[in-house]
């Protein structure tokens, strides 16, 4: 198998991981958007990552950037809402940042675009408790790990991971500032937010698909880096 097939066989996978975690959290997350949204948010996306996976399964042996750009474009026309344009649209613009096939270096930019197609799109930063929350230290970090410390893919998106399960935690106590939710003023404090426990979870499968593609166990890290001394260290 060329590595342009076994990239793009890791893509199926994913995103039928991804499509099976989703459903396999679909009460949860409708849970956590039935307190400060509109109760579709585990019934959309299950729905559109369950497309997403039969489309790219569909599909004769692709490439990375087609898998990324089929499921995209099935998310963005299967899941309503603002959450189709958001998850589905941003992959479809980010999936051009793979046309020279998977490197850690075109996941680093890949994972930048989509960031920023999110923030584009929905107009949140960090701190509006939505998925940014999760995704932008997320992508911060996988940069920093791969650009600056010199870790391994691996180890970075687990770093990631780490970084976006502190982004989750981090919606609780803080107010809504966009979407449904910011209707809710001070009573959407102390709720997590759905958008950010979803991308958490597409997260914690990218993980869990590429350390079984390399036959490997996915690490275990926190957030932080290993170019930054630690508080505690340093204060001992």
């Amino acid at each position: 198998m060329s590595p342009e097939s076994d990239a793009g066989a890791a893509a199926v996978a994913a995103v039928e991981n991804v499509a099976a975690r989703i459903e396999a959290e679909r009460e949860r997350l409708t849970d956590l958007d039935s307190a400060i949204g509109d109760a579709d948010h585990g019934g959309n996306m299950a729905r559109g990552w369950q497309a997403a996976a039969e489309a790219v399964a569909a599909l004769d042996d692709p490439d990375v950037e087609t898998v990324v750009k089929t499921a995209g474009k099935t998310l963005l026309s299967e899941v309503g809402g603002a959450s189709g344009p958001l998850y589905g649209g941003s992959l479809v613009f980010a999936s051009a940042e793979l046309d020279g096939g998977l490197t850690a270096e075109s996941a680093v930019a890949f994972a930048e675009t989509y960031a920023e197609k999110v923030r584009d799109r929905g107009g949140a930063s960090v701190g509006d408790k939505t998925m940014v929350d999760a995704l932008v230290p997320a992508v911060h970090t996988f940069k920093k790990s791969v650009e600056t410390d010199d870790l391994p893919p691996l180890e970075a998106l687990a770093k990631a991971v780490a970084a976006a399960e502190r982004g989750v935690a981090f919606t609780v106590p803080i107010r809504a500032a966009k979407g449904r939710a910011s209707y809710l003023g001070w009573r959407s404090v102390g709720h997590q937010d759905p958008g950010a426990t979803s991308t958490l979870y597409i997260l914690e499968e990218l993980l869990t698909t590429a350390a079984a593609r390399l036959d490997s166990e996915a690490p275990s890290v926190d957030a932080s880096s290993p170019a930054v001394p630690d508080a505690e260290a340093t204060e001992e």
